[in-house]
């Protein structure tokens, strides 16, 4: 993200109420006028790069509605990494945004995009982790660099569109000529004819193939949010840019703990005698079982605190809490023995056995009275 982190509306130009159609049109506009291939201005490349990432932003619902709400910041915390662009020219950018060509023929076809889903524990959320992920990709093919013609062989315009990639259709009404323009049904848009096909492809220029990726699971990675690998996906037609790939995350449950934002809650059993005695009791925690010493006079629904013991903060510093509730243990079968003891216990009890210590208004009260 710019570490200017200039308002995403205002270099669009555009309301923050602007429609979907609004703001692709105030990026169409800027877009032509900024990239580096067109623009001589000294700044163009970097304002290029601010105008890419705040349509980036702003096109998806998801990562809209995250910045009007929190802004900048909310975006860190959401996850969200602005793309890494590297387009070799204008047709490029608006076929990665638009799956089209901006000024038409159809000739080049950006890769379709893909999405994995992959599993982790809670744990591995907690500091992160790397996964290998299958995937069955279209790729580009090595027999014919991705031309769809059999090495050595000629490629001719198409006879039908000239090589433009589409056609002309032209009607007459009462009210005039209407022409329409539309994709060339002989080389579905490609503007040329293969004489031989590619034995490998069948001339598409493309082979399906499986692969594995390694990747990087950050720590603090939330239920559900998504990583992109920003040309890792299908290959394009004819040598376009490749699509991308989003891997999902889903951190599965863990029965020991419930996960609120960053913070870590848990529950721990205590019987009756160690609340009111006081006693040592192993817990869980995200870095292994760990020893926790409850003092004497613990009470039922009191938590305890473990400071920066919770989740990292995704792209951020520090770590939340982790919370101990306590749960005492009351027994529910008795011998007469215990009975008894009970009934000992309770008849040597006073109104100072269960007295709760005084907290610290209380003692500045009896301070200031003596």
């Amino acid at each position: 993200m710019s570490t200017t982190e200039r308002d995403y509306y205002e270099l669009l130009g555009v309301q923050r109420d602007a429609t979907e159609a609004d703001i692709k049109r105030a990026f169409r506009r800027l877009a032509r006028e900024l990239h580096p291939d067109v623009s001589e201005a000294p700044d163009a490349e970097e304002r290029f790069k601010e105008v890419v990432e705040a349509y980036e932003v702003l096109s998806k619902a998801e990562t809209r509605e995250l910045y009007d709400r929190y802004g900048h910041a909310g975006l860190r915390g959401g996850g969200y990494q602005p793309g890494h662009f590297d387009f070799g020219s204008l047709s490029d950018l608006f076929s990665a945004f638009f799956g089209e060509e901006m000024l038409g023929g159809g000739r080049r076809t950006r890769g379709a995009d893909l999405m994995a889903t992959v599993e982790i524990e809670l744990t591995d959320a907690a500091t992160g982790t790397t996964r290998d992920v299958p995937f069955e990709l279209a790729v580009s093919c090595t027999h014919c660099g991705g031309d769809g013609a059999e090495p050595g062989t000629n490629v001719t315009a198409c006879p039908m569109c000239g090589g433009a990639g589409r056609v002309q259709q032209v009607s007459r009404s009462v009210f005039g000529e209407f022409v329409r323009t539309a994709t060339c049904p002989t080389c579905s848009g490609s503007g040329r004819r293969i004489e031989t096909p590619c034995k490998e492809c069948e001339g598409l220029g493309r082979v399906l193939e499986e692969r594995t990726l390694d990747v990087t699971i950050p720590a603090g990675i939330h239920d559900g949010q998504r990583i992109r690998l920003s040309g890792e996906g299908h290959a394009g037609l004819l040598g376009a840019r490749a699509g991308d790939i989003y891997v999902q995350v889903r951190v599965r449950p863990d029965p020991r703990f419930v996960r609120e934002g960053d913070d870590i809650f848990s529950t721990v059993d205590l019987t009756m005698t160690q609340a009111a005695l006081g006693a040592s009791v192993t817990i869980p925690t995200l870095g292994g079982d760990e020893e926790l010493d409850f003092s004497a006079g613990t009470q039922p629904g009191q938590i305890v605190v473990l400071r920066g013991r919770g989740m990292p903060v995704l792209q951020g510093f520090g770590r939340g809490d982790h919370r101990v509730l306590v749960n005492v243990v009351v027994p529910r079968h008795l011998t007469d023995e215990q009975r008894g003891l009970l009934e000992q216990f309770e008849t040597h009890s006073h109104e100072r056995t269960y007295k709760a210590d005084e907290g610290l208004f209380d003692k500045l009260k009896s301070a200031f009275l003596r």
